[in-house]
Order: C-alpha cells, then structure tokens, then sequence
C-alpha cells in the first residue's frame, strides 16, 4: 500500500469529499422541506411530528455509522460509499409520493442513511494518505459539513421557485426527485472516478471492536458530541432562535443559520492543518476553551426587568399644592421627578432613560430610572410619607450583530475541533479508523438527535432561550476536564500522544 501522497491521493480526496458533501445535502433535506411543509399548511403535523421528521434521519445516519465504518475496512470505500449514494436515491425519489405523515417518517428513515457516509469516507480517505497528513486530508474530506448549509441556503429559493412563489404548492414534489437525481449521478461519477482499497490487515469481528472497550474511545466520542453533535443541532435551532429572539423572517434566519454551519464546514480543513502541524491535543484545548469563553458570553438573554426603584418621601409635613411631570410642591418646599420619556436631553441620554429598543446599539445591559406621583394635589402628607414611586427599567438588547459573532466563532471553533478529533483517531488506531471512527461519529450524530430535544425541553421548563447554550458550555467543560485528566495521566504512564 502506497504511503506517500499521489495524485491519485488527490483525485480520491476530490471525489470523496465531493460525495460527503452530496450526501450532507440529502441527510438534512426534512429542515428545510418539512418547514415549507408545514408553513405553508400542505400538511398538518404537529409540533411533535415535525420533531421526528427532522430527528430520524439524523438518527438514522448516526446509528449506521459503526457498521457502516466495518463494513468500509472489509469491502472498501468504492463500494460503501457509491451503495450508499444509489440507496439513498430510492427512498428519496419516492419521497415526492409521500401524503401521509407515516409515509414521510418510513421514508425519512430510508434516506437518513446518507448521513452514515462520513464514516465510510473517514476509513477509505485515510486509507490513501501517510499518518503525518492524515489530519489534513480529513480536514478537506470534512469540508463536505458543507452540504447542509447549501440545503439551507439554496433549497428554500428552489422550492419557492418549484412552486411559483405558492401558487403551485404541489411541485414541492420536485424537490426530492431532484435530490434523487443528484445522488445517482454522484454514484455513477464516484464509481467511475474511484478505486477500491480497503486495509491489507485482516481482522476479525472481535479484533475490530476490540477498541470499543478503550475508554479512550469514549472520550473521543464526547469530544465529538460537543463539536459536531453542536454543529448539526445548532444548524436547525438558531432559525427558530433568531425568529423568535430577533423577530427575523424565515429567510433572512437562514441567511443567518448559514453563514454559521458554511463556515463550520469549510474551516475543517485549516483544522486537519494544525492538527498535523501542532497536534491534535493542542488544537482541542484551543477548541474548548474558546467554546467555553464563547458560550459564557451568550448566557444573558435579551431582556426588559421591571423593578421597584428609589423613590421621594416627604422631609416634613403638608399640603401637596402642586404636581407637574418634572415635581411635587407641598407648601413651599418642591420634590423634583425624575422622569419617563422621549425627551433625548443629554443628562436623560446619559441616565439611560431613553433609548429606542430596536434601533440603538447597547453591547451592555442599561437602566433607565423614573418616578410616578403617588400623591394628589390638596393632599395632606406627613413627614417620611412616600409621595412618588422609583421605578427601574433594566434592558439589555443582546445585540444581534454581537450574537452573530459569537455565534460564528463558535461555528469556527467547532469545526476545527471536528477535524482535530479524527486526527487524535487517525495517530491512535491507524489500522482501525473505520470502527473507532464509525462509533465516534455515531455519538456525535446521537448529539445532533438528542440535543434539539433537550434544548426544547429546557426552553419549556425556563422559558429562557438561552439555557440551550448554559446547557452547552457544561459539555465543553466536562470534555475540558477529561482531557486534562488524560494529559495529566499520560505524562504519569510516559505516553507521548
């Protein structure tokens, strides 16, 4: 087997990636499709229906992944991966069919296996590169995370198209054929344009899973629910998000969601890169701990707190003979207000007391302060008695353009640490990238399933938005401590990795 790069390397590389990223389209197809479904009221499924039509197939290609990794180190990736791309046609051109919920969820469960090519393409991509550029070469394959923003970003300008703007609902149907299209003539292009290898070292059932037993394994696995897990949930979360923290329409939501998953898939390359230069290990420390300074950061949601405030007690008995907006006269003596409104005077601006909640830019929370009369005029007041009520504004904006930022480093972080794990799994089980990568990859697709649904479960039970990322960073700090733990127990037993 060769162990220098060819250009053989490369065109294997291309074609691969090429079919990942084909096949990352189809796998996330129900977000967009389901959605226009849905809004449109083509059909009318609950929220409970909508969950498992956007969750199965994620599902679906998280839990084949295993097999399908030891079915790529025994047959080779040629074959896997091009059954996979004609399989995946079937059910997805007779999604077009579909008119009933349990046909689009039996259906979904047929497609969803093109998820599970990322662990055929991990074994057959590794299989054509030496060990110090295996990094790289998983980062490009990686690039193919990509698909799923170009579903988002195109597929719903094609529907709207398709369907002449909703004047023809029922050519949603076209979608899916096109979808189908697009996956045999990628088989057809990979078979031609690939050959086969699979690993010279033959193993048995056992020897293959032998690594499963690896706490290591595991570890890599949680990793990998963190990094890629949070890619794919947050790809379909933050459209809800933005709409209802942000009041965006669908689509500029989705110019949003893509400019985060787009750039999470593209930057794994520049991952493998470091991976290989600096290694693995340092690359995933980076990876956390800007994860976790990130997500602290987005903890505060946006907000508007009503609280009891200062207020002005009478320093003496008498008659209130006065009240205006700005004071309160009893006898000779006057109470000044500070007041509630749009006067933009520059003492007021500095106080916070105005401030426009859509249009003005605030990084930080701010406070706005005002005072109501509690007292009529011929009132008699005694000394201590409260004659107006302090009330406190606190608002803090949580400023989308900020959101975004945030939000995109994280997608940036996220991706490099995607690649960084495989890499760790590449200098680990160099004969066993299949397995070891198949079961890795399941835990981070099973993050992708089960982290949407503990987000809702957490938004019912707080009804704050921003538990989700709360729920995140306690991830990130967990896989921070493990591998610390692990560095700290490799240096005691001597081990360099």
């Amino acid at each position: 087997m060769e162990t220098v790069t060819t250009g053989k390397s490369h065109r294997i590389l291309f074609f691969n990636t090429l079919a990942f990223t084909v096949c990352f389209a189809a796998w996330m197809m129900n977000g967009v499709l389901v959605t226009y479904l849905v809004n449109n009221d083509i059909f009318k499924w609950s929220p409970v229906q909508i969950g498992w039509l956007l969750g199965v197939p994620v599902l679906v290609g998280s839990i084949l992944r295993l097999p399908v990794g030891m079915l790529t180190d025994k047959y080779g990736g040629k074959w896997v991966m091009g059954a996979i791309l004609l399989f995946c046609a079937v059910p997805m051109f007779f999604l077009s069919q579909a008119n009933s919920f349990l046909s689009f969820l039996l259906l979904s469960f047929g497609f969803g296996m093109a998820g599970s090519i990322f662990a055929a393409g991990v074994a057959y991509t590794s299989l054509w590169y030496p060990k110090e550029k295996q990094g790289t070469a998983l980062g490009i394959f990686g690039i193919g995370n990509a698909g799923a923003a170009l579903t988002t970003l195109f597929a719903p300008t094609i529907l709207n198209k398709l369907t002449q703007h909703g004047t023809n609902p029922d050519a949603w149907r076209i979608l899916p054929q096109l979808y189908a299209a697009m996956l045999v003539v990628m088989a057809i292009v990979f078979l031609l344009a690939t050959k086969n290898r699979k690993p010279t070292e033959v193993k048995t059932m056992v020897q293959r899973l032998a690594p499963l037993k690896e706490m290591r394994v595991w570890r890599f696995g949680l990793y990998y629910f963190f990094v890629f897990g949070s890619i794919v949930t947050l790809a379909q979360w933050l459209i809800p998000y933005y709409v209802n923290m942000y009041s965006l329409s669908i689509v500029a939501a989705g110019i949003m969601v893509s400019a985060f998953s787009l750039p999470a898939g593209l930057i794994r390359a520049a991952g493998g890169w470091l991976s290989d230069k600096v290694g693995a290990r340092l690359v995933m420390i980076w990876v956390f701990g800007v994860s976790i300074v990130c997500l602290f950061f987005l903890f505060p949601p946006r907000m508007e707190i009503r609280a009891p405030g200062q207020g002005i007690m009478a320093s003496k008995p008498g008659t209130v003979t006065e009240i205006s907006d700005s004071a309160i006269t009893i006898d000779d003596a006057i109470y000044t207000l500070q007041t509630k409104g749009a006067d933009t005077s520059p003492t007021e601006v500095r106080l916070g007391i105005f401030h426009n909640a859509e249009e003005d830019f605030t990084a930080l929370p701010t406070s706005s302060f005002w005072q109501e009369p509690q007292v009529q005029k011929g009132d008699t007041v005694s000394k201590g008695q409260l004659l107006a009520k302090g009330f406190t504004h606190i608002y803090f904006q949580a400023n989308k353009w900020i959101f975004f930022v945030l939000v995109f480093i994280l997608g940036i972080m996220m991706g490099i640490g995607t690649a960084a794990v495989y890499k760790h799994i590449s200098d680990y089980y160099p004969t066993n990238i299949g397995t070891v990568g198949g079961i890795v990859g399941v835990i981070g697709g099973l993050g992708g399933f089960f982290n949407p649904i503990l987000f809702g479960y957490l938004l019912k039970g707080t009804g704050v938005w921003t538990t989700c990322w709360m729920y995140l960073a306690v991830i990130a700090i967990i896989c921070i401590i493990f591998q610390r733990s692990a560095i700290k127990a490799a240096k005691i037993s001597g081990e360099q990795k």
